[in-house]
């Protein structure tokens, strides 16, 4: 019984999913407020599945790359719960369940501003590469290279010139469900951010603030 949450991206999002079945899922689409919104939806989430939280066996969670507030969100929510529950967490990167449900080859991009994407290939659901921070110039480079059948998530529509015939999904959240179905087959690790740039924001004196 794997609990899947994603905050990473432009909705907040929830889904309870039993040997590949699929009980409850919810999807609030929003760019800010995930941190109010996570513990109430997930609430509802178990509420419409029956079930009571010492029912789950693993939580599956987003890391990134997306928002640096919203991965840090889900993150931390995991990890409390894991603890109280005492069930493992899984880390899945956001590229890779945007991919997921979709077959063939597949190339996962998501807008990165200041004219760079989030990048990564997969070929039935298996990364052939490692995600990466790439200038739109250099992306379009390797999308001719990889020549994807389908290009999903909000980088794709500026990529979608370097392969006219590829299909193009410019989703700008993942499900759920993709996220607890690649928790599932994954050994738990505690799951780490995954930051493929670091965050805009500084502290004082230029420091980072990724720890």
């Amino acid at each position: 019984m794997v609990l899947a949450l994603d905050t990473c991206l432009f909705a907040c999002s929830a889904a309870v999913v039993r040997g590949g079945e699929l009980l409850a899922r919810r999807i609030d689409p929003m760019a800010r407020g995930h941190q109010e919104r996570l513990a109430p939806l997930v609430q509802e989430v178990m509420a419409q599945a029956g079930l009571d939280f010492e029912a789950l066996d693993r939580i599956g969670v987003t890391v990134g790359p997306g928002s640096f507030t919203g991965l840090r969100v889900g993150l931390a929510f995991a990890k409390g719960l894991s603890a109280a529950l005492s069930i493992p967490a899984v880390g899945v990167g956001s590229l890779e369940a945007l991919a997921q449900p979709f077959p063939g080859r597949v190339l996962a991009a998501l807008d990165a501003k200041r004219g760079q994407v989030y990048l990564q290939a997969f070929e039935d659901g298996t990364a052939v590469s490692a995600p990466d921070a790439l200038p739109l110039e250099t992306a379009a480079a390797r999308v001719a290279e990889f020549a994807p059948q389908v290009m999903v998530g909000t980088g794709a529509p500026l990529l979608a010139e370097a392969r006219p015939a590829a299909r193009i999904e410019p989703l700008d959240h993942t499900d759920p469900l993709a996220v607890a179905q690649v928790a599932a087959a994954r050994a738990p690790v505690p799951p780490r951010p995954l930051y493929l740039r670091a965050p805009d924001a500084k502290l004082p004196g230029g420091r980072s603030l990724v720890p």
